[in-house]
């Protein structure tokens, strides 16, 4: 079956004030009954995710937030929850209820997605109870573009749907490799197979890099890095690129001749989700990290850690090694990003493959906001293993921001 990975969806999110039905919304939308509706407030705690085809645009995430108006102790979290789904989603639907005039908290809601650059639509729902021309009028007065529905008798539902289509933002075209490779060219994929390797199957970015890399017509050659000598020597002429785990740079460089360009699967993600020149930029702090420093390193997944994991066993080793300083390293995974990103001299993040770009560049962001320098996994590792400058030359930006650091 062909599913598209929830990371290439756009999102959308639902959000408003509690019971103004933006659960009930989002089961309609869907088609079934998937979040617990009732007229109890703040029935919504956690965010709640769906995936779908939202024909005729294509794959989506569906999100299902917690109120903006939510109280107490625990509601607070909620609402910070629902902060951080707003800060990473695409478009948003900002439920109101037809009966009640906009809230203070809602005013604020709409600035907020116009300072996020976030398009949205407000929908207004509860429409069988009666038009409020009052609420439409202060929508008009302030530019929100609205849409009425009830979920009651699914009125304005599927208008609904054909509006969202029109407003939901376009995928910006950004090549994992396929600017770097043409038809007949031969790619040569290093895929190690260690403990690390997920059973059965090849990690998103390893797929993902022989899908695009057969879109152009390449030719793809796919080995572990213990063959990749062999493979060499049985091609008629170099390939094009060769692409490796971030973990095996350093055999794979002594392989490789100078002459053929070599990158890794994490660099490649590094354009493809983040900003490969920052995290270039980012090398220099690397070297001006100094004993009790604090560094965060950041994964995005959530998976069982290995004896020897990459983020929490040997990129801590790597960089207490090359620094030769005694550093304080704290590891996150998940989808939590932290909020004090300000206490961290540097940041080392995963390549976001679990991450839509949006998510990606908005943590890009937050960084860049406190100032402190972040760098990804695979220009870091390739970094403290002397493959830079060498794995970032197919990328002229990255060559560029090198130069300007050394």
């Amino acid at each position: 079956m062909n599913k598209t990975a929830q990371s290439e969806r756009i999102h959308i999110a639902f959000v408003g004030q509690r019971n103004v039905g933006k659960s009930s919304l989002m089961n309609k939308i869907i088609g079934q009954d998937l979040v617990i509706v009732s007229e109890s407030p703040g029935t919504t705690t956690d965010p709640v995710r769906k995936a779908m085809e939202l024909l005729p645009f294509g794959p989506v995430v569906l999100i299902d937030t917690a109120g903006i108006d939510d109280v107490g102790e625990l509601g607070e979290k909620r609402i910070s929850k629902t902060v951080k789904v707003i800060a990473e989603t695409d478009f948003a639907l900002v439920v109101l209820d037809s009966q009640k005039k906009i809230s203070e908290q809602e005013y604020n809601l709409f600035k907020h997605l116009r300072k996020l650059e976030i398009p949205f639509l407000a929908v207004i729902n509860k429409s069988e109870l009666g038009v409020n021309y009052k609420l439409i009028e202060e929508l008009n007065s302030h530019g929100v573009l609205f849409h009425s529905v009830s979920c009651y008798n699914n009125d304005g539902i599927y208008g609904l749907k054909e509006k969202m289509i029109k407003l939901l933002p376009s995928e910006e075209e950004i090549p994992l490799v396929g600017d770097l490779v043409k038809q007949h060219d031969v790619i040569v994929l290093v895929v190690p197979i260690d403990l690390g390797a997920p059973k059965g199957r090849l990690i998103m970015p390893q797929v993902q890099t022989i899908r695009e890399s057969l879109d152009v017509d390449a030719i793809v050659l796919v080995t572990k890095d213990k063959e990749l000598r062999s493979a060499l020597n049985k091609l008629a002429s170099p390939p094009k690129l060769v692409v490796t785990d971030s973990q095996a740079i350093m055999r794979v460089d002594a392989d490789v001749p100078d002459d053929i360009p070599l990158t890794t699967f994490s660099i490649l993600m590094a354009r493809y989700k983040g900003d490969l020149p920052e995290y270039v930029r980012g090398l220099r702090r690397m070297e001006e990290l100094q004993n009790g420093d604090k560094v965060l390193v950041a994964e995005a997944c959530s998976h069982h850690a290995q004896e020897d994991d990459i983020g929490r066993v040997k990129i801590p080793r790597w960089l207490r090694n090359h620094t030769k300083k005694d550093l304080a390293i704290d590891v996150v995974n998940g989808q939590d990003y932290p909020d004090n990103l300000s206490n961290y001299k540097l940041i080392i993040h995963c390549g976001g493959c679990m991450l839509t770009r949006k998510m990606m560049q908005q943590r890009i962001k937050q960084a860049k906001y406190v100032g402190v320098p972040i760098v990804n996994y695979g220009v870091a590792i390739s970094y403290m293993h002397g493959a830079v400058p060498r794995a970032l030359t197919p990328f002229d930006e990255a060559i560029s921001a090198w130069e300007k650091i050394t």
